[in-house]
């Protein structure tokens, strides 16, 4: 069985965990106490404190018993107390009542050129920074108030051409950022796909029936699908 333990050495000043020799006299203790809580050898109190609140502490009494004696195991600690502080340094250490407190003025403060304040307004972030600009409001996507299965016609460049037919899509798109456009499966084949564009599907219709246009290139109403009429010797 191993004669070596680990317990936790508190003091008023000091907490820390050290491996102890249970062979070692309770005097050897103390001399090795001075050193790391400050208290001096006459002065040490030393008790084994319990787990249990409604069990007393065991106090190290005798200076010349061994660790083993008092049968201290490992994990347990050992608290140790002064028993003339005032002879001592004892809680010096942690008493801040006798610390002059540093104390600056707000015009002081504001006229330092190392302070968080001068920081922040070199960067002008926080209450520093600049208003938001409208460009970097938050826009909403655009819309367009063209419902879809409504009939429409697009504008065409070539007279006497009505490109009529159906709106299938409208929203934004991949292959051209920002914007709406709008999905028109045509009348007639005079279209450029099949409602899907490099990969990515917007609608379904036949190959060459499909166009994609801005929303202020076609007109929304009532226009009918219109019929082509064949002369006899044409058919």
């Amino acid at each position: 069985m191993s004669s070596i333990v680990n317990v936790f050495v508190v003091s008023p000043d000091t907490r820390s965990e050290r491996r102890l020799d249970l062979h070692l006299t309770v005097a050897q203790l103390k001399a090795k106490l001075e050193l790391i809580t400050g208290i001096p050898v006459r002065n040490q109190r030393i008790s084994i404190q319990s787990d249990d609140t409604s069990r007393p502490d065991v106090p190290l009494a005798d200076d010349t018993k061994q660790l083993g004696f008092y049968s201290l195991a490992s994990l347990q600690t050992l608290k140790v107390e002064d028993a003339d502080p005032a002879t001592s340094l004892t809680g010096q250490l942690s008493d801040v009542s006798q610390v002059e407190k540093f104390e600056l003025s707000e015009e002081a403060y504001a006229q330092r050129t190392d302070s968080v304040l001068a920081y922040k307004q070199r960067l002008k972030v926080g209450r520093f920074a600049p208003p938001p600009s409208a460009e970097d409001t938050p826009v909403s996507p655009p819309t367009a108030d063209i419902p879809l299965g409504a009939r429409c016609e697009v504008e065409s460049a070539e007279e006497g051409l009505r490109k009529r037919g159906t709106v299938r899509f409208v929203g934004q798109t991949a292959f051209a950022k920002g914007g709406v456009w709008v999905g028109v499966e045509y009348d007639e084949p005079i279209g450029r796909n099949d409602g899907s564009v490099q990969g990515e599907r917007y609608f379904a219709c036949r190959p060459n029936y499909g166009v994609f246009v801005r929303p202020d290139r076609l007109k929304v109403g009532d226009f009918p699908v219109e019929e082509i009429i064949f002369d006899d010797e044409e058919m």
